[in-house]
């Protein structure tokens, strides 16, 4: 099958699923964020894992299907927590309806998560649910590091992709590995897998970091230079400000403590000096880093050829991406 044609699966599954009915208010939450499109990259990372080792992946579109529910969870609570306006070119949650109604829908959501889990053959059921659990336990432990390098003064590079690991990455690891572990791959090739999925995404976060100071605004769909907006400590200001002369470093904390500023003035500046330290440049080998990195894990992975020819063509379109 062709990405395409997995695509296509997901999607179908995707409208089975209503959800829930009662009351309208909880439930159309839910179907409005997994309708609005996004790129599938997690369940298409668990049809591609499991692909490698069976033929057909209709058995496993359930699954991956759970696996973007769980995302699209995160993102609902992310949105609140970050106040960001925009989510995939459309209104947040929480700005269409209202803070609340986004905390209750993206509650009930997690619960039916586990609901999807539940029709899973006996034997897999509790060692794909511990090892769900241990990422989606890691995923809220990246979540509130993001949160806490807000106050924090300092925040090292190795801190900070200690946290994108956890918050971003170790879903993509737990992707692949559930792909595998559905498919009956051994433990061996599952680990690979995993490492294999964390890699990239840290190298696909560091991307994002980029993408959100310098992508088309009509390609991102989100608010361009949102992070240096909010004071992120993303990869590209922790870096700025480890390497920046004494005069880079005062207007940049002028801009960091600055409460009231025009916020494309601020993006303007920031990026300025971002430029002369060569930022995106030291971005890109960092990425670059992370993908080699992740690619050297999947030359470990066994299973068949071809389907492996597709995984790692699929990864490097995304890594070519420009939004």
């Amino acid at each position: 099958m062709s990405i395409a044609e997995y695509k296509r699966l997901i999607e179908q599954e995707i409208q089975l699923h209503n959800f829930g009915k009662e009351p309208a208010s909880l439930y159309e939450p839910i179907r409005y964020l997994m309708n609005i499109g996004g790129k599938r990259m997690r369940p298409l990372l668990v049809l591609l894992g499991y692909s490698l080792f069976k033929k057909s992946v209709k058995q496993a579109v359930p699954y991956a299907v759970a696996v973007e529910a769980f995302h699209n969870f995160t993102l609902m609570h992310d949105d609140i927590m970050d106040n960001a306006p925009l989510r995939r070119g459309n209104v947040t949650v929480h700005e269409k309806w209202n803070v609340n109604t986004a905390i209750l829908s993206g509650d009930v959501m997690l619960v039916k998560v586990y609901d999807m889990f539940l029709s899973l053959k006996p034997e897999a059921l509790k060692p794909v649910l511990k090892a769900f659990n241990t990422c989606a336990a890691e995923v809220c432990e990246g979540q509130q590091w993001d949160m806490e390098f807000e106050t924090m003064n300092q925040v090292t590079v190795e801190q900070y992709i200690h946290m994108i690991r956890q918050k971003t990455a170790v879903l993509l690891g737990f992707s692949l590995e559930m792909g595998g572990m559905l498919a009956g791959a051994s433990k061996t090739d599952c680990k690979a897998l995993r490492e294999f999925g964390i890699n990239i995404g840290i190298g696909f976060q560091l991307m994002d970091d980029l993408l959100d100071a310098y992508a088309d605004p009509k390609k991102f769909g989100k608010q361009v230079g949102g992070d240096i907006i909010a004071n992120k400590k993303t990869f590209l200001l922790i870096t700025a400000l480890e390497r920046a002369n004494k005069q880079q470093h005062i207007e940049l904390q002028q801009w960091l403590q600055t409460k009231k500023f025009n916020k494309q003035a601020k993006v303007k500046a920031v990026k300025q000096i971002f430029n002369e330290l060569q930022i995106p440049e030291l971005t890109e080998d960092k990425i670059k880093h992370y993908f080699d990195k992740g690619f050297k894990q999947l030359e470990k992975v066994g299973g068949n050829k071809t389907a492996k020819k597709v995984l790692k063509a699929f990864t490097e379109e995304l890594i070519a991406r420009q939004s």
